[in-house]
């Protein structure tokens, strides 16, 4: 899989992003914008393909650290720039530094790389069918839209763009509510085409015209990848009949791997990039939030399975250590993937098993309950406490369940924000705040 990437650099080339616009760039020795987007050849189409799913891997570091921290999931303590345990942390943001704007651009790359595929698409000089190119479309739609809705949720009551096709004639910054609206049809227009995409092949036999390397690398698995992000989204509107809708048609499964679910290929060789959430044992100081450990139960194996006590290399007798920085400290280290080559989920089986537990809340606590226990069973505990006659009851226990399984992966924040507990969160030192959001970018508003 990884070397679909072997191409990426003549995308990088093609594309530039300032603020949300997209610019051509004069290379004679290499296919222009323009050529892109009238008389597109299969080759070129596929050339897109891998590049989106390049560029999908871009500046992932700079969203999922700060959210995390954000969140007081785990704190850069690497003392390689105080903006990560000062402003970030206290605020306010700076709407024109790199903890604001170095997300913001990777996401709108993300999207501006869809827009150009699905503009190539439609006025392609191929003779491919509407089927084959469907399945373009609907796989350019898809991630557009899940690089929306992590864009939005970053921005949240400060807005985003969803019409960006135009960078001469930016579409309005539309709310939050009317983000996740936009993003939903899209997916659902996206999911459309998926399932059109699949209808053209016998049962078997059903592909894409190109490579997709995230593990879902047919039209009709594909759009299961699609309405998970759709339950996501779903579950982000207080939707709960919608998400459970949803759910059936994506990949949830509650005997297979909590981990299943389509995810980001790294590697090491030619223009491709190493996991940019790898953090070296012992070296790098990303520690988790003492409350992590504090706040578990007993022998939640999610505690030491993500993260790790740091022991420095360079003296093995002196043992664990607490890493102490700014007025914060922590003795684990932040361990969730094995190697600078593993891959990152997008989305897991896990969170849509928890998105199903919260749809059913309010509704029947005991079946919420009993699909929380088989995430609990796998982190090693018994069946949980939590009365089903309470629905408040059921709901902490299912922000618990998320807050362990999905450590790191950008969603405390987001629960919390969506839930009202913000103040949950703690304040470590005297001035520091629980910043709901981050500011628009100055670029933007110029």
């Amino acid at each position: 899989m990884k070397s679909i990437y072997n191409k990426i650099a003549v995308l990088l080339v093609l594309i530039t992003l300032s603020a949300c616009s997209l610019d051509e760039v004069n290379n004679p020795n290499a296919p222009t914008v323009s050529s892109f987007e009238e008389g597109a050849s299969q080759q070129d189409l596929r050339l897109l393909t891998t590049g989106l799913e390049a560029v999908m891997r871009n500046d992932l570091s700079f969203h999922f650290q700060t959210v995390s921290i954000l969140g007081r999931e785990y704190n850069d303590l690497t003392q390689v720039d105080p903006r990560y345990t000062g402003e970030i942390l206290v605020g306010p943001l700076d709407n024109n530094g790199f903890l604001t704007t170095r997300a913001y651009a990777a996401w709108y790359k993300i999207v501006q790389s869809a827009n150009l595929l699905i503009t190539a698409v439609d006025n392609s000089s191929t003779a491919l069918s509407t089927e084959a190119l469907d399945g373009y479309r609907g796989f350019a739609r898809t991630y557009k839209a899940y690089a929306l809705l992590m864009v939005a949720n970053r921005q949240f009551s400060n807005g985003v763009r969803i019409d960006v096709s135009d960078p001469d004639n930016l579409g309005a910054f539309v709310t939050y509510d009317n983000a996740l609206t936009a993003i939903r049809t899209m997916l659902n227009d996206a999911n459309t085409e998926l399932l059109n995409a699949a209808s053209e092949f016998a049962a078997g036999e059903d592909v894409f015209d190109f490579a997709v390397s995230n593990g879902y690398g047919t039209p009709a698995t594909f759009a299961q990848f699609n309405r998970a992000i759709a339950a996501r989204v779903a579950i982000y509107q207080d939707d709960k009949a919608g998400a459970l809708t949803i759910l059936a048609d994506s990949f949830m499964d509650e005997t297979a791997s909590l981990d299943e679910g389509p995810v980001h290929v790294f590697g090491l060789t030619g223009n491709d990039i190493a996991n940019p959430l790898f953090y070296v044992p012992n070296q790098q100081r990303y520690m988790a939030h003492p409350s992590f450990e504090a706040d578990a139960e007993a022998f939640d194996t999610r505690v030491t399975s993500k993260t790790s006590l740091f022991d420095p290399e360079d003296d093995p007798d002196l043992g664990p250590i607490t890493v102490t920085f700014d007025g914060l400290s922590g003795d684990r280290q932040v361990t969730m993937y094995a190697s600078n080559t593993s891959p990152v989920s997008i989305i897991r089986n896990e969170e849509l098993l928890l998105i199903y537990a919260e749809a059913n809340i309010g509704s029947d606590n005991a079946e919420a309950l009993r699909v929380l226990d088989i995430i609990r069973a796998a982190a090693g505990l018994g069946a949980s406490t939590a009365n089903p006659a309470v629905d408040s009851e059921v709901e902490d226990e299912m922000l618990t369940q998320r807050r362990y399984s999905l450590f790191g992966e950008g969603h405390r924040w987001v629960d919390l924000r969506r839930y009202g507990r913000l103040s949950d969160l703690p304040l470590d030192r005297t001035g520091d705040a629980r910043l709901s959001e981050f500011p628009t970018p100055f670029a933007e508003n110029q």
